[in-house]
Order: C-alpha cells, then sequence, then structure tokens
C-alpha cells in the first residue's frame, strides 16, 4: 500500500518521545522487534489458532515481557486479537485484509515456469502444469517442452480431463476430500488406452499408496506410449490445487527413471506450494 494511514507520522512521532534530543533506537533494534513480530505471528497454526502468552514466549524463545510488549503492538494494528472470555490470543483481522491483497497477485502460471523450467533441464523432459477445476476435472494450462526431438508435447491445454486418467489426474484424486473421491470412484471411470485404471477398488489402493509416497505414476494410461510420474501442489489452505509432471516417451521412462525423477518433482511442487502460501505443520516460514 502506498502512503500511510492519517496520523501515521503524528503516532510514530509520539512513539519516539518526538522532538530534538529524543533517544534513538540502537542500530537495528527495529529490524530485530521485526523478526520478533514476525516469529509471534508464525507460531499460529490451524491446529494452535489460540495461544496463551506463555506458550508464545515458549514457542518464540521470547521472555515474557518481550512477547507481552510486542502482542501488544500486534494488537494494536489488528494482526492479533484477544480471544473474547480468554486471555489467549489468535491472528487477527487485518491478516484477512493482507491475505486477499497477497492473493491478488500469486499467479500459479506465473510462479510455476521458473520451477517447470528448472524441472525440465534437469530432467531433459516435458514438465506440465495442471490445475484442478471446481467441477472436479482437470486441464493442463502449461508445460516446459523437452529440447529432445523425441517427446512429450501436451496438446489439450485448457481441455477438461477426467481425475482417473494419468498421473496429473491421479495425484489430484487422492489428495480430494474423501467424499469428493468416492463420487468420482462410483463412476463411471472412461478407459481411453487399454491400461487406463477402470476398477474402482484397485484404483481405491492406488491414490492410498500415491498420499503415501507422495506422487503418482502412469504408464501409457491416458496416450499411448507416454509415461508420467506427477506430484502435488497445495495452496495456502492446505488444499491440493494443481499437479506438476514430468512426462516422456516409454522408450526413455521406464519404471526406474520414472522414480529417481520422482524427488526432483516433488521438491518443485513443494516450492511451488510455499509460494502459493502453503505451510508444511510444524515447519517455520
Amino acid at each position: 500500500m502506498h502512503g500511510n494511514p492519517p496520523g501515521h507520522r503524528q503516532q510514530s512521532a509520539a512513539a519516539t518521545g518526538g522532538g530534538e534530543g529524543a533517544a534513538k533506537p540502537a542500530p537495528g533494534s527495529d529490524v530485530r522487534s521485526l523478526d520478533r513480530a514476525v516469529a509471534i505471528l508464525n507460531v499460529f497454526t490451524r491446529e494452535r489458532s489460540e495461544l496463551g502468552l506463555s506458550a508464545i514466549a515458549h514457542l518464540t524463545g521470547l521472555n515474557t515481557s518481550t512477547t507481552h510488549r510486542l502482542l501488544n503492538s500486534l494488537l494494536a494494528h489488528g494482526l492479533v486479537q484477544q480471544v473474547s472470555g480468554s486471555k489467549r490470543y489468535a491472528l487477527g483481522s487485518h491478516i484477512l485484509r493482507l491475505a486477499y491483497i497477497a492473493s491478488g497477485h500469486v499467479n500459479v502460471r506465473q510462479a510455476a515456469l521458473p520451477l517447470m523450467q528448472r524441472l525440465r533441464d534437469a530432467s531433459d523432459e516435458t514438465v506440465g502444469l495442471h490445475i484442478l477445476r471446481a467441477d472436479n476435472r482437470r486441464v493442463v494450462v502449461d508445460q516446459a517442452e523437452s529440447h529432445k526431438p523425441l517427446r512429450r508435447t501436451y496438446t489439450e491445454l485448457g481441455q477438461p480431463i477426467p481425475l482417473h486418467q494419468g498421473a496429473p489426474s491421479k495425484v489430484l484424486l487422492a489428495f480430494l476430500s474423501p467424499e469428493a473421491r468416492e463420487a468420482i470412484l462410483a463412476g463411471p471411470l472412461e478407459a481411453v488406452t487399454d491400461v487406463t485404471p477402470t476398477d474402482a477398488a484397485e484404483l481405491r489402493g492406488e491414490l492410498d499408496e500415491i498420499r503415501r509416497r507422495g506422487y503418482a505414476l502412469s504408464f501409457g494410461e491416458r496416450v499411448h506410449d507416454i509415461h508420467t510420474v506427477a506430484v502435488p501442489v497445495a495452496n495456502h489452505t492446505g488444499a491440493v490445487v494443481a499437479s506438476l509432471s514430468v512426462t516422456g516417451p516409454a522408450v526413455r521412462m521406464p519404471r526406474e527413471r520414472l522414480e529417481s525423477i520422482a524427488g526432483l518433482a516433488i521438491s518443485a511442487g513443494a516450492e511451488l506450494s510455499r509460494q502459493l502460501g502453503y505451510v508444511v505443520p510444524g515447519e517455520p516460514l
């Protein structure tokens, strides 16, 4: 936001004592205070949405007097709030305003492209970006093509694809809510090649494995002689909203190579998730 709210200058002068001869903060003290305030905000998670003073001090490693002083400042700016009828704190409504503003500048394709290009260069295979639609189908929205003459090229950009066809679909299906997942497994599960999964019980077991290991594999399930590994991408709510895939001709992509590429893809998916605001529970920002 450009500029300052009305009264900002006067408040700042009053806070520092104002006038000539007022004590100046020690070099770096403002930065340290900011770092400590951010540390306080970071201790709140969905699992720890309300915390008392002692718990916040313990989690940040700050003493209680410093924690209390910083909490009072965060309270004044609406960044934290006191839970009604208790001495616990929670994140404040001003966080929602800032999040709303930030969300307008988060473009999945723009954030993904540099990561896709690096993953393409590391694997020398085509990398695709797939978005989960509101109707629980996926679309290919971008790709970083391999430089090899024989390569996978996505030609169905923007075309809705069912969530049981191919690794990018299956990884999205695996992380849907149980209710949405079961609705899709109830069928019909249409086959587009002779190895497209159409047995709900077998697919259900595979989805359990995908959630456990963090990636999906497909061997010609949507396009003959194309093998693919795909990983999930989550947003700030923890919901999986997209997937990244590394895909290429079967002659270059046996299971062993797919599994060796999976680690690179997982790292790229995790980095894109962080850029979309996802924080692994228990992991600092």
